[in-house]
């Protein structure tokens, strides 16, 4: 089936009239699955997410289940995500709305990123106030959500080294030792009694900025547009700015949302970096009622979900079959961030 058709389909099963489709268009950036731009005849625009017949890692099983999860939850906080529109049957395909704004880059001026960084802690601690029903992944993809953090983190941290193994992946520790090293850290996750909703992708790339010169034209879903609705609600974190200031569009590619501890998210806001030293990020945070208690348990969860991040990013390179300039950059920048992540866990359990 061609792009079109198969849009129009996604269309129809999402009850918008497949005639409205005006353009397809490829969008580039993401790094597992397929991702296009719809445009409607009356200038409103949605996202198609499609997922990879390919091989992945365990925990990338269904995520589209677990992005739709995060669109909802997020609908429900208040905070500026896409909409959900429509999950398809097989958990293939997902079509949301597009939000408004372009990825964070190095353009902004100091003052318009440490004001955007206030904006985003206050944001996410919103979505931090979210709890769900137990712990883990929504998707499945490991088996039902556990009743206590401890068993469904160290799930996952024995399904990426079980990866790790399956692909021959190359890590700058044997997995076996790397493993030995995680567990001397576990009792810390015991501290985590609630279930809240952690995004767990929110470097840069997936947060949305508005700029001053960009229309202010909200983010319309197709179904919205059918009633004349804006698709875009208001943030109850985000005080009120003139029209001249940037701010944050919307959160982008929650696939890999867990319910779980609102610390692991601290990770991919500070990618290869020390969210402690993000002092902009953390007056919002905390403005917005979020804590960040930095004792030695958290210290030593952070070390855990850093270790995480970094073996994901490590293992992935194998089914994607990652060129050699991306193979370089990781033995290169996140190899030593894991071993770092593992020192740290050493020194602090010995």
């Amino acid at each position: 089936m061609d792009s079109w058709k198969r849009a129009r389909a996604i269309l129809d099963g999402a009850g918008i009239v497949p005639g409205r489709l005006a353009r397809v268009r490829p969008l580039s950036g993401g790094t597992y699955n397929t991702v296009e731009e719809l445009v409607l005849t009356d200038g409103s625009r949605c996202v198609l997410k499609t997922a990879p017949d390919a091989p992945g890692l365990r925990y990338e099983s269904r995520l589209l289940v677990s992005e739709a999860e995060f669109y909802r939850r997020a609908e429900e906080a208040g905070v500026p995500a896409p909409r959900l529109l429509a999950l398809g049957d097989d958990n293939t395909t997902l079509l949301m709305t597009a939000c408004p704004g372009t990825p964070w880059d190095g353009s902004l001026s100091e003052a318009e990123q440490a004001g955007l960084r206030a904006e985003l802690g206050r944001q996410v601690a919103v979505l931090h106030r979210v709890t769900g029903p137990a712990f883990g992944y929504p998707s499945g993809a490991l088996g039902p959500l556990a009743a206590d953090w401890r068993t469904a983190f160290t799930g996952m941290l024995d399904a990426v080294l079980d990866d790790a193994h399956r692909f021959a992946a190359g890590l700058p520790r044997p997995a076996a030792e790397i493993g030995r090293g995680l567990r001397a850290a576990y009792d810390a996750l015991d501290e985590v009694t609630v279930p809240a909703l952690v995004h767990f992708d929110l470097w840069r790339g997936n947060v949305l900025v508005e700029r001053p010169a960009e229309s202010a034209r909200p983010a319309e879903s197709a179904r919205s547009a059918e009633s004349a609705r804006s698709a875009e609600s208001a943030d109850p974190a985000d005080p009120v700015r003139s029209a001249d200031q940037v701010r944050i569009g919307g959160l982008i590619d929650g696939e890999r949302m867990l319910w779980g501890d609102p610390l692991a998210d601290f990770v991919s806001l500070a990618l290869l970096g020390d969210i402690k030293k993000d002092e902009a990020f953390l007056a919002g945070y905390r403005e917005a009622d979020g804590r960040t208690d930095f004792d030695t348990p958290a210290l030593l969860r952070l070390a855990l979900y850093r270790a995480y991040l970094y073996l994901i990013m490590l293992v992935e390179t194998v089914p994607r079959r990652m060129g050699e300039d991306a193979l370089r950059w990781r033995e290169e920048a996140v190899a030593p961030q894991l071993v770092e992540a593992l020192d740290e866990i050493r020194e602090a359990t010995s």
